[in-house]
């Protein structure tokens, strides 16, 4: 079953999928009044089967809550939330690990993020 996860953040969304069980990053795509179809060309394009999205604690859990409504209201998978507690940290180390080039850690992190997220419903 492909999967999909979702880092919510105010200006834009990273994206990770699982595809048999390998996760891979999808480019980060602005959050804006296109985000739903976009979304959904994403779900078509990859046969995804389930979305989680990463719920962060305090104030932004709530407007992360409200996304996930949204999305559930606008699509017919099943969408669960995922702890998403210092999952840009780890995604920050991943990042480094990897040597990727600074100027590249604000396309990629949020989506980095995203893979973290999504390797945490398969822990």
């Amino acid at each position: 079953m492909n999967l999909l996860a979702l880092d919510y953040g105010t200006k834009k969304i990273g994206l990770a999928v699982a595809v048999k069980g390998i996760i891979f990053t999808l480019p980060a795509v602005k959050n804006d009044q296109n985000i739903i179809p976009c979304l959904q060309k994403i779900i078509y394009q990859n046969q995804i089967k389930k979305i989680y999205v990463g719920l962060s604690e305090g104030h932004f859990a709530k407007e992360t809550l409200i996304f996930v409504d949204r999305l559930r209201s606008m699509l017919s998978l099943p969408i669960d939330t995922v702890e998403e507690s210092v999952s840009t940290i780890e995604a920050e180390q991943i990042f480094k690990t990897n040597q990727n080039k600074r100027k590249r850690y604000d396309d990629k992190i949020d989506s980095i993020a995203a893979a973290v997220i999504l390797r945490r419903v398969f822990s």
